[in-house]
């Protein structure tokens, strides 16, 4: 399943209706305040670069498997040669976990790809 010859590329900035959706996403666990200061701090960052898997260890988080349809959509983009944008990662100081607060499927179809790969995020 893993095909390892597959280029993956990435936008060098994340897409700008990224941010709205880290918010939608930030609102369920944070109160306002602190998605606002959250989000203008992942405006400012700067793209840094982490494994695949390291940030799905990091997050906690399940693996989506490519029946998702997003991360169908995203699997074809990646084939496609499409710029995927990169993702929006949050550290919870409490749980010890890495928040992704946009670009899960993003994340999941590129795993699907090779787990090894450095994805471009934003980390705050």
């Amino acid at each position: 399943m893993n095909n390892h010859h597959q280029e993956i590329k990435w936008l060098s900035d994340p897409e700008e209706n990224d941010y709205p959706a880290a918010v939608s996403y930030l609102s369920l666990l944070y109160n306002k305040t602190a998605v606002r200061t959250f989000v203008k701090k992942l405006r400012k960052a700067k793209v840094a670069q982490f494994k695949a898997k390291d940030i799905f260890r990091a997050s906690g988080l399940s693996l989506l498997g490519v029946s998702n349809s997003h991360v169908e959509k995203d699997r074809k983009k990646i084939k496609d040669g499409e710029e995927l944008s990169p993702i929006l990662l949050v550290r919870d100081e409490k749980s010890g976990k890495v928040i992704i607060a946009d670009g899960y499927h993003r994340m999941c179809a590129v795993y699907s790809f090779n787990e090894d790969v450095y994805i471009p995020c934003k980390i705050v």
